[in-house]
């Protein structure tokens, strides 16, 4: 039986994750855990999260997570879903804190002047609710999901990659950004696939599915 590691070191919508996944992958075994040899020992790795980034890091190292999620990144099928994804990276400017620097890039905060919708209309940050992802690249986890597919964010930092090699899909909110990556055994998203319908369980199941 396929294991699949959801990390749980204190942030994020694990729950939620962890049952859209059993959705979609009825015959895996799903294991929400802070145990780093639970999660070394998984055959897939999960890392969701919400909320500040600072938050994020102080407690992945705090539940000795850190070098696990590292770890994962380098040697399994990997999925970073919100601060999952911004945490692969190096500066981020909420909190002025450092990520796991495992992709070449920054996080930064939407810029203020640049929040203004096609009808002059000022667009609000947090971006939240449902927004379209445009596919930078094939990918086997886009497999059955439509180019251009509405999926839900809650977010106002997003990732800037130091190259364009990584980026997977693109999104608009005032300015054109990152929402997906790809590189390897890594797939990551800005957006929250457990909260986006049918296309977010359609990427779940690829990621179940998915042997890179």
């Amino acid at each position: 039986m396929s294991t699949v590691a959801v990390v749980d070191y204190g942030m994020g919508n694990l729950r939620s994750v962890a049952k859209a996944i059993e959705h979609v992958a009825p015959g895996s075994r799903v294991l929400v855990s802070s145990d780093a040899a639970v999660i070394a020992g998984a055959d897939r790795v999960v890392v969701p999260g919400q909320g500040a980034m600072p938050d994020c890091m102080r407690q992945l190292s705090a539940r000795g997570l850190r070098q696990a999620v590292i770890d994962a990144a380098a040697a399994k099928p990997f999925l970073g879903i919100c601060v999952g994804l911004q945490m692969l990276f190096g500066h981020a400017e909420e909190g002025d804190v450092m990520g796991l620097e495992i992709l070449p890039g920054r996080v930064p905060r939407f810029p203020h002047a640049a929040m203004v919708a096609p009808d002059g209309t000022r667009l609000k940050v947090p971006h939240m609710g449902w927004n379209q992802v445009q596919q930078v690249m094939a990918h086997p986890l886009w497999e059955g999901i439509e180019d251009g597919a509405r999926f839900y964010f809650v977010h106002s930092y997003y990732v800037e990659p130091l190259g364009p090699e990584v980026i997977a899909g693109s999104t608009g909110y005032g300015i054109p950004f990152t929402s997906a990556i790809a590189r390897a055994n890594i797939f990551a998203v800005q957006f929250h696939p457990e909260k986006s319908a049918q296309a977010g369980l359609r990427l779940l199941a690829n990621f179940m599915r998915w042997n890179p």
